[in-house]
Order: structure tokens, then sequence, then C-alpha cells
């Protein structure tokens, strides 16, 4: 039997939010700075009685994830009392990916093994719907729905399985409307030439974060799991 000393018990003492993901939740190393994932801040909005263990990985769908063992790796560590948020769906949309790409039916299909795993090992699933895209409709003046069939699907799940689940589609939406068009572009990736190393020629990225709009998509999910019946609720901070 595993014996665990002074500084294991004191992890096991306090719940853990694992998080899986893609690289929009990703934690980034600094070379890549500003680029940053959500899950890279979300720490700042709790209380040092909850830690975050970030497994999101770019480029990586609710199938791949699982196929390559990330998954496994999470419920191995994770103990009765810590909590899952799984985010997927960018990647799972993307058919040009074969590899990557899972129907409507597959997507519900790997969601629920997340879940159920989870539950198997006494831990507390949440599912969070894809976070939008910068992608603005001119005619309307609103931002679109994005991954509207994945975004039903998880609900779908959450709602047969009876799983929490946060809405970040529709939140970072409403964040970005209430924002405006101009003000998203420190929110996503969008960097001039000749500042960054990892960026030499600029980028213009309506899909990912820089730490700016990282940060403000963490304070969201934050205020999402504050709004739900679950005892970290009570260790969530900073959200003004």
């Amino acid at each position: 039997m595993k014996q665990l000393n002074n500084s294991d018990q004191q992890l096991n003492a306090r719940p853990t939010i694992y998080l899986a993901g893609d690289s929009t939740v990703q934690t980034f190393e600094e070379y890549w700075k500003p680029e940053a994932g959500w899950g890279q801040m979300i720490g700042h909005f709790f209380t040092d009685d909850v830690r975050i263990s970030n497994h999101a990985i770019g480029g990586r769908s609710s199938k791949t994830f699982l196929t390559e063992g990330r998954l496994q790796n999470i419920i191995e560590e994770i103990h009765p009392g810590d909590f899952l948020l799984i985010q997927f769906g960018h990647n799972d949309a993307t058919i040009s990916v074969p590899e990557r790409y899972t129907t409507i039916p597959e997507y519900k299909d790997y969601l629920k093994v997340y879940v159920n795993e989870a539950r198997k090992a006494g831990a507390e699933p949440i599912l969070v719907t894809p976070v939008g895209r910068r992608i603005f409709d001119e005619a309307a003046g609103v931002f679109q729905m994005s991954f509207p069939e994945y975004v039903r699907g998880m609900k779908e799940v959450a709602d047969e399985l009876e799983v929490l689940l946060i809405d970040l589609n529709a939140l970072s939406l409403n964040y970005y409307n209430e924002i405006g068009l101009e003000a998203t572009r420190s929110v996503f990736l969008h960097v001039e030439p000749g500042i960054y190393e990892a960026f030499p020629d600029g980028k213009a990225d309506d899909t990912h974060f820089q730490e700016h709009g990282a940060m403000h998509i963490a304070r969201i999910v934050a205020g999402a799991v504050q709004q739900l019946p679950l005892p970290i609720s009570e260790y969530v901070i900073n959200l003004d």
C-alpha cells in the first residue's frame, strides 16, 4: 500500500479541479506569451483551499484526449471529492482532420466516458460547452454561436446523465457582445508584428486567447462554478 507523506496528505485534503480540454483551456509555456488558455488563469479566482490540475492540451478532441491516455492519467490521480471540468468541441468539429473529428453521436458517447469514469473515481464531473470564437455577424450586429451542434449534444448528455453543466459558449458570447467587436481584439490573439518572439509576423487569431482574454474567460468560468451547488463554490474569489 502506498504510504502518504505529509505533503501528499495536505494535497489530498484540498479538493482539486482537474481540467480536460484543448488549446483554449491549455497552460502555455512562457515562450508562447501572450497566448494563454483559460485553464492557465482560473487559479486566480479560487482561494488556496482548491488546487488546479490543468491537463488540457492543444489539438485534442474528446476522442484523441481519451485515446492518447490523457483521461486515464487524470483518473489515476483524481480522488473522491475532486472535480473534473470537461470542455471539448473545437477539434471535434474539425472534419478536415479525421483523427480528431467526431460526429455528434460519437462526441456524446465520448463525453459519457469522461462523466462515467470521473463518477467511478468518486469525483464530480462538470461539462463545459466549447468557448465561443470571435465570429461577428455584421448584419445582425452580434457574435455568432460557435459549434451549435456540439453545444446541443453536450447539453443532451448533461440532461441524460444528470451532469452539472456550464454553458461557456453562451456566457462567452454574452461577454463579447457586451464589450463590442473592437474590444474583443484584446481578448483574442490579435498582436502586431515584432513584439513577441513566438509571433514575429504578428497574429490575427479568432479562436485562441491572449492573457487578457484568458483571464476574463477564466473569471466567467469561476463565476459559473460559484453558482453551482458545490462545496468549491465558496472558494471562488476576485470576480470583480
